[in-house]
């Protein structure tokens, strides 16, 4: 394509220094703060955070749901995907429509749609003290389960979008030969789909693993104190408690969740049987 590897060069130049001094530099800054004291460079700001109880309870929350929000979007993506993968190509085109719809609405309404739904007075609460399913109303907002399906809706599109690019590589006979041969859909799954759709699976569970974990209005406005997570105690410890060094330490526990799920996603795709 270029004449020379200094064209090339020479036309990325400007959006690396662009990235550079306006992304890279600053997040350095801010995370070597995580490693910085008056007696020089250590990890006391780790061990300290770890010590409190709090810090350890809300590590353990925001992976639980992150991992909980990836595993069951993997599952039912897979399930929807496979299902548009077989449309007409016209009803496709429409379905997919519907699944990318949510993404051109603001994060902030769609979250607090599930107020309407999750509240005191919302559909959930009317609909089981009408059946008698409950004498009065019950809290489902600021729960674990109000931000994992938060969480959830939020992030779905982004596991059936992956997915879906990758199912539509597979061959249209392979499916149906598999079932010729015996397989039940069992088997199907993981010795044909699964093996050929990896890519996909890691795309989607990265996107949808991070989203989880760096996501701040879903698990502010459902979760609330309550259910504080990483993000939200990352931006308490900065305009609450002026602690930068936590802030700090925590922006670099969720850099290193990150990277470590892409990176186990990536081993368990390229993993030979």
């Amino acid at each position: 394509m270029f004449s020379n590897t200094r064209e090339g060069l020479a036309l990325a130049l400007p959006a690396a220094i662009f990235a550079l001094l306006l992304f890279i530099l600053p997040v350095g800054i801010l995370l070597s703060e995580a490693f910085q004291s008056d007696a020089g460079w250590t990890l006391s700001g780790y061990t300290d955070f770890f010590s409190k109880p709090l810090n350890q309870t809300v590590f353990l929350r925001t992976l639980k749901l992150g991992v909980l929000v990836a595993g069951t979007a993997a599952v039912i993506g897979y399930a929807a995907a496979f299902s548009i993968s077989n449309l007409s190509p016209v009803a496709r085109g429409r379905v997919f429509g519907l699944v990318i719809l949510p993404l051109m609405i603001s994060p902030v309404a769609r979250t607090y749609a599930w107020i309407v739904i999750l509240g005191r007075t919302g559909i959930v609460n009317d609909a089981l003290v009408g059946l008698g399913l409950a004498d009065t109303p019950i809290r489902l907002l600021f729960t674990e389960t109000a931000v994992f399906l938060g969480l959830l809706q939020l992030f779905m599109p982004l596991m059936i979008i992956s997915l879906l690019s990758a199912m539509e590589n597979i061959p249209r006979d392979v499916i149906p030969a598999a079932r010729v041969l015996g397989a039940n859909w069992f088997q199907v799954f993981f010795r044909v789909i699964l093996p050929l759709t990896k890519e996909g699976l890691v795309v989607g569970g990265t996107l949808v693993f991070t989203g989880a974990l760096t996501a701040y209005i879903t698990p502010a406005i459902l979760g609330g104190s309550k259910v504080l997570m990483l993000e939200t105690l990352l931006y308490q410890q900065v305009n609450v408690s002026n602690d930068f060094v936590s802030a700090s330490v925590i922006a670099m526990i969720l850099i290193i969740m990150s990277f470590t799920a892409n990176l186990l996603l990536k081993r368990i795709a390229t993993a030979r049987k």
